[in-house]
């Protein structure tokens, strides 16, 4: 069997990683996000390359903040619940790993998939994501949302009740601090006098938000640039977009550019993309790799780089 055939294989028997990115921008053609975590740290730098090289537009990095020796928690974007895959997984911290592959490339953006918002404080996370966008020159997307781990918040001390409180709070206190004026908030989750931070970038970061219940959605609908899908069953998809375009249409904010990124099959073949467009598609993001799995990543970067450009030759180059 090929190992395009393999990895095809792979995915339809465990659709919840290959992620597509979609949504309303006005740049005319899908475009394509590259997916790999938890592997060597030594090989993001090359496949970041690589994947700029072979005509990806962005790259997805995820997020996870510690691993409990204890934990009640499941994860949703794995089949079977479990968490174990994260063990001892190098996880690199997203403000840190962005920079490093901002300065070896030139145009691939950076999309957090996801950071978890309501367990930070928020001005922290404007002045990282800040800092990144100017060292990126704009490059970062921002997307963020609500940790499923009960042990995040403990850990750091955060309270589990009153988290959409606290990531709606801290959508706007990203907004206002990243505009380099003076910003002040006055809230139930967080209160402070006014204070600016510098340097901000020429343009907004994009904010992206994940989720699939319907209070994320409306979320996304009425203060993200756009949504990020996490995954599940293909039929829930069309649903799911066409109750976010419902929202859209309730908060006002239809008109305005906006990005929907999600997980489908269809981003791995030529008029499987085109059906996505179809739907308003914007971007797709593609992985080749399970990665919920024990143990190390044993996958050598030679094949990781042959896999990322044979779909650019197969798909990308075919679409655009």
């Amino acid at each position: 069997m090929r190992p395009d055939s393999l990895f095809r294989l792979t995915f339809r028997k465990n659709p919840f990683y290959f992620f597509d990115a979609v949504g309303g921008w006005s740049g005319g053609h899908v475009r394509f996000s590259y997916a790999e975590s938890m592997t060597d740290p030594s090989f993001y730098a090359p496949l970041a390359r690589a994947a700029e090289d072979a005509g990806y537009h962005s790259m997805v990095v995820p997020d996870s903040l510690c691993y409990p020796l204890d934990s009640v928690s499941t994860y949703p974007f794995n089949p079977d619940g479990s968490r174990e895959f994260l063990e001892d997984k190098p996880f690199l911290e997203p403000f840190s790993l962005i920079p490093a592959l901002g300065a070896v490339t030139k145009r691939l953006r950076f999309v957090t998939f996801v950071i978890k918002l309501p367990v930070r404080h928020p001005l922290l996370v404007a002045k990282q994501a800040t800092s990144v966008a100017v060292l990126t020159g704009g490059r970062l997307v921002l997307g963020v949302g609500s940790s499923p781990w009960r042990e995040d918040y403990e850990v750091l001390g955060v309270p589990w009740a009153g988290r959409g409180q606290r990531m709606d709070e801290a959508l706007a206190i990203l907004r206002g601090l990243s505009s380099g004026g003076y910003f002040e908030h006055h809230g139930k989750a967080f209160d402070f006098a006014p204070v600016k931070i510098a340097p901000v970038p020429a343009e907004p970061v994009p904010i992206l938000i994940g989720g699939h219940g319907d209070a994320a959605l409306r979320r996304a609908a009425r203060d993200g640039d756009g949504w990020l899908h996490g995954g599940g069953d293909p039929a829930d998809l069309p649903g799911l977009l066409a109750r976010l375009a419902e929202l859209r249409q309730e908060a006002g904010t239809a008109g305005r550019p906006f990005e929907t990124h999600v997980i489908s099959l269809d981003a791995y073949t030529v008029d499987g993309v085109r059906r996505l467009e179809d739907l308003g598609v914007t971007d797709v993001i593609v992985g080749f790799r399970w990665p919920y799995t024990v143990g190390p990543d044993t996958e050598p970067l030679a094949e990781k780089l042959a896999k990322l450009r044979r779909y650019a030759d197969d798909v990308i180059a075919k679409v655009h």
